[in-house]
């Protein structure tokens, strides 16, 4: 990918980067696009799951350079230690102990950069029963209870991407503790190991349903709570042309936004407030979004607070005139991409 950050908060802080796959990837890439200079360590083979040629993966967006190196050979790992010794931070996401038994773990990499900061990402973290064991992004859903919530009560939970556990839970912790170190370093002089575990992180964002869960306001039925799609007000709807709309009208003001803008086929719905009038209220919202398009309900609703969008594919998505009049998605090379993100008041960190 040729494409390069054009400056960032993080100019002059260097990466390091073994190659691996996931969480690993879009942790460096979202380093590069804050600025920082990210070398890629790059081992014989790959990491194990080709997305392509290289070139072609959106993920090596931003780094600096490529080196080709053998880790099992002494002068592959003199290479690292090498690069490790100008380096501010850290990324691996080998099974726990591999970096150690290949001479490049936390204390041969801190005996030679005390102020490093070393990054750690795996699915099950450095500790406990399950460190050593193999998985993927639906695995550590699964154990954390992440996925039990996820999807319809009379089928079996879906796979949401691999946007939960990987990317929410690995990759954004992993950049949460990468910065948070190099802060406390400023005040110390001294790096740190960081372990970022996908379940631990996957626990974290399930923060506001374990609360919903300990106060009363939630159950572990799927599909019968408030943001599951329980909520007949909170959910999808499909439309007369097959296409969907996502309807979140949660607050009181939004709901009657809504039956505003639905006119008379909003007239005489069940109670939102009555629970057990929510499977009424579903069936008469399905009955009223089938029967028109997706885009005359949204034109419909448009600048109302009815908080009714389309459901857009990413092609989609890319055209929207928001997302188009804030660049969230550019294109580089043909090829669609997401934008650096969050934005910084110097402007655009991608050229």
């Amino acid at each position: 990918m040729t494409t390069r950050p054009g400056g960032g908060p993080l100019t002059g802080v260097r990466v390091v980067e073994l190659q691996g796959l996931g969480p690993v990837p879009h942790a460096a890439m979202m380093l590069a696009d804050l600025g920082a200079e990210v070398v890629l360590v790059a081992r014989p083979g790959g990491p194990g799951l080709s997305l392509g040629e290289p070139e072609d993966d959106l993920l090596l967006r931003g780094r600096a350079r490529t080196v080709a190196v053998d880790l099992r050979s002494a002068d592959g790992v003199a290479q690292v230690l090498d690069l490790v010794a100008d380096a501010d931070v850290l990324l691996e996401g080998l099974r726990p102990g591999v970096t150690e038994r290949l001479g490049v773990g936390p204390e041969a990499c801190l005996g030679r950069n005390p102020g490093l900061v070393y990054v750690r990402v795996t699915g099950w973290g450095q500790e406990g029963p399950w460190s050593g064991h193999v998985g993927h992004d639906l695995n550590y859903l699964g154990l954390t209870g992440a996925l039990h919530a996820i999807g319809p009560a009379d089928r079996p939970p879906p796979p949401p991407l691999n946007l939960v556990g990987d990317f929410g839970g690995g990759s954004m912790l992993a950049v949460v503790g990468a910065l948070a170190a190099l802060v406390g370093r400023a005040a110390t002089g001294r790096g740190q190991v960081v372990d970022a575990a996908m379940v631990d992180g996957t626990a974290l964002l399930s923060q506001l349903v374990l609360s919903m869960l300990g106060s009363g306001l939630g159950t572990l039925r799927r599909e019968a709570n408030l943001l599951d799609g329980g909520a007949p007000f909170y959910r999808t709807y499909t439309c007369a042309d097959g296409r969907y709309v996502a309807v979140a009208a949660l607050e009181e003001p939004f709901w009657q936004a809504l039956l505003t803008g639905l006119g008379e086929q909003g007239r005489g719905l069940p109670d939102r407030a009555d629970r057990s009038a929510w499977p009424r209220l579903h069936a008469s919202l399905e009955a009223v979004f089938a029967t028109r398009d997706r885009d005359d309900w949204c034109s419909r609703l448009a600048g109302t607070d009815a908080c009714v969008t389309p459901v857009l594919t990413f092609a989609e998505a890319a055209g929207h005139p928001h997302l188009r009049a804030r660049g969230t998605y550019v294109e580089r090379d043909g090829t669609l991409q997401a934008a650096p993100a969050p934005r910084f008041s110097p402007g655009p960190t991608l050229r």
